[in-house]
């Protein structure tokens, strides 16, 4: 990002998204696409540094086989000079929407990555018939849920309940 522009490829064609006043414009930079196989490595990277502390079964050796396994076109990379920079994961159960693993590599973050993440996996999401979307944040990560804020997320009055199977 230069002067509150990032530049970014969609799959269709390359634009450059000002954040300053909303404006596309072209120029190539960064590509966000469906996840490949040779993405492994870059994700698993990733991962690891965005979410240094999560349990086994969130890490990149087990979601991305699962995740590959149901709905593999809704793992999201965001990709720079061949370096995956961002990723995000989203799942659609045919009454909600989930975002999972939003990660952006700390060299990159406050640029728009995030973001462009987002909003890639809302239109994957939405193209599927999906009407809302939830996701879940730990409740230390403060500055995280000002960023899902900043996109129209809000936080509901709920109490997220778990169980491993």
């Amino acid at each position: 990002m230069v002067n509150g522009v990032l530049r970014i490829w969609d799959g269709e064609q390359a634009f450059r998204w000002d954040n300053r006043n909303g404006s596309r414009e072209g120029d190539r930079a960064m590509e966000i696409r469906i996840y490949e196989a040779s993405d492994f490595a870059g994700v698993k990277s990733l991962w690891e540094e965005a979410f240094p502390k999560d349990p086994p079964w969130n890490r990149a050796d087990m979601a991305i086989p699962e995740k590959r396994a149901f709905q593999p076109d809704l793992l999201f990379v965001a990709v720079e000079d061949d370096l995956v920079i961002g990723s995000v994961m989203a799942g659609y159960d045919g009454h909600r929407g989930w975002l999972y693993s939003v990660a952006v590599r700390t060299n990159t973050r406050r640029g728009g990555v995030g973001t462009a993440l987002v909003r890639r996996a809302e239109e994957a999401l939405k193209a599927l018939g999906c009407g809302k979307i939830n996701l879940q944040v730990r409740t230390a990560n403060a500055a995280i849920v000002r960023f899902y804020e900043s996109l129209g997320y809000m936080i509901e009055d709920r109490v997220s309940l778990g169980r491993r199977l």
